[in-house]
């Protein structure tokens, strides 16, 4: 068996098209672009790839993108003010704080103070409560982008054992809770997993999201499974390597996606289509 792969820059480039189109349409009945404020403070080399192609994105979409970019000395009391600014800024849909942030601001802090309505990323606690409580509006992108590659394989989630290898509050845990949601049977596994072949080996669906190049062997993968490989790091070489072993996994999954081309493109649209939502919530 050879994987398919799951093409995460088509399927994203469908949804930004299906963005551009609704805003084209409402500016055709007088509504304004949807506008989308991004913070990046300090200079991190990263974070300004992810800045740049996320307003590219917008462009393209048609949405107004504002960047801010503040110096790395920025205090919290500095951010949340600007924050507390675009919070009351009417042409301002969605507000959204590259992250990571410097050592000396608190990030729980900044992602509460963004108002809720305007939480595109999914972060704030109301909107990951809504999505506990099975009424989900403002989705944190990732997972919300992992569960459209998914519906694209056209695999029955319903009871479906699907696997997260990962817990943090922005990936493994929410996207437990967007699996629930779909009706599968979820195991999270994280560093305190003692074993983790087993449940990778069990596995109708594994989402690695660790930050751990190779963690997880082709040869523990189900045949037939779907590998979802969130986990993007920089090797010494340059290249860039998901947190499961490729060339293994691909000659036994049924669907896999590639890194980088994967995940990351599908984060990007479904900021996109957060955007959009808000704005619409917006007119009402």
């Amino acid at each position: 068996m050879t994987a398919q792969i799951l093409d995460g820059k088509a399927a994203a480039e469908l949804i930004r098209l299906r963005v551009k189109s609704a805003v084209k349409q409402r500016i055709a009945t007088g509504k304004k672009a949807p506008g989308l404020a991004v913070i990046m403070v300090g200079d991190n080399p990263a974070s300004a790839v992810y800045v740049r192609n996320k307003h590219i994105a917008c462009e393209r979409s048609g949405i107004i993108s504002h960047k801010y970019l503040l110096p790395e000395k920025t205090t919290s009391q500095q951010l949340l003010a600007e924050i507390d600014r675009l919070n009351k800024d009417d042409a301002v849909d969605g507000i959204l704080v590259q992250l990571p942030l410097p050592s000396h601001i608190d990030e729980e802090e900044i992602a509460i103070h963004i108002n809720a309505d305007k939480d595109v990323d999914g972060f704030h606690p109301y909107n990951i409560g809504r999505l506990t409580l099975r009424q989900p509006y403002l989705r944190p992108c990732t997972p919300h982008g992992v569960m459209e590659l998914l519906r694209r394989t056209e695999f029955p989630l319903l009871g479906a054992e699907a696997v997260i290898v990962g817990a943090s509050n922005i990936v493994g845990r929410p996207m437990a809770l967007e699996l629930l949601l779909a009706g599968s049977t979820v195991t999270v596994c994280h560093r305190f997993t003692k074993d983790l072949q087993p449940h990778i080996e069990r596995a109708d669906i594994v989402i690695a999201a660790a930050g751990k190049p190779g963690l997880i062997k082709g040869e523990w993968i189900k045949p037939g499974a779907i590998v979802i490989d969130i986990g993007i790091t920089r090797m010494a070489d340059g290249s860039l390597q998901g947190d499961v072993e490729f060339d293994g996994a691909l000659q036994r999954a049924s669907w896999i996606t590639p890194v980088p081309g994967g995940v990351g493109p599908m984060t990007v649209a479904m900021l996109l289509e957060n955007t959009l939502l808000a704005a619409q919530m917006h007119d009402k």
